[in-house]
């Protein structure tokens, strides 16, 4: 028997108190590790392409209101894909970004240990694009006026965008869903909004 041993034989009281700040600093880094990711950054991001969908290609990175940058990035998007793109290619680019941000919004998630990352804008993204495709072509104006109300809906969240937003939760597909859902109702009703106020103030 060694003299370490020995001693803790006889001390037993001694080896507790030593092992007392390993037990501790063990469960201190299990903690850490099933902690969810709050800031992602680009290393994360360029981990999986799923993570650089979700985020919107960098532009929910940003530590401030990640999902009014994602929208603006959104908008830009659409404005430069539409100089290459025609109506019909952009409805059929935005049925695919549904499939595909659902997936990429599921893995993103799960990755992050987050079940609805606020960091996650491929909802904002899509569901944008929903509106100016249905709304184009208008000028700025409009256009701001569809970026202003689009965001009211999505931050604010009144019904039904309440109530879409706690209808899916959790991870997996059903969480994935859930992340693009809200926005989706939230675009719809911005929607709604916008024809209301074409057909009452005219464009």
């Amino acid at each position: 028997m060694t003299e370490d041993s020995s001693e803790q034989a006889s001390n037993p009281a001694k080896a507790q108190m030593e092992s007392a700040p390993q037990a501790i600093n063990k469960k201190a880094d299990a903690t850490s590790s099933s902690a969810g990711l709050a800031h992602p950054g680009v290393k994360f991001m360029l981990q999986h392409p799923a993570h650089l969908i979700a985020f919107g290609f960098g532009s929910g990175l940003s530590r401030i209101a990640p999902g009014t940058v994602g929208t603006l990035w959104a908008w830009l998007a659409y404005l430069v894909l539409q100089l290459w793109l025609d109506k019909t290619q952009l409805g059929w680019l935005i049925a695919a970004s549904l499939p595909l941000g659902w997936w990429a919004c599921t893995v993103t998630a799960r990755h992050m240990r987050v079940a609805d990352p606020g960091h996650v804008v491929w909802d904002e993204v899509v569901a944008m694009w929903l509106i100016l495709w249905l709304t184009m072509p208008m000028g700025f104006w409009g256009q701001l006026l569809c970026f202003a109300v689009f965001r009211f809906f999505d931050a604010v969240k009144p019904q039904p965008v309440k109530w879409a937003d706690r209808l899916f939760k959790g991870f997996g597909p059903r969480g994935g869903w859930g992340i693009m859902w809200d926005d989706l109702v939230a675009a719809f009703c911005s929607l709604l909004a916008i024809a209301l106020w074409r057909h009452f103030f005219g464009t």
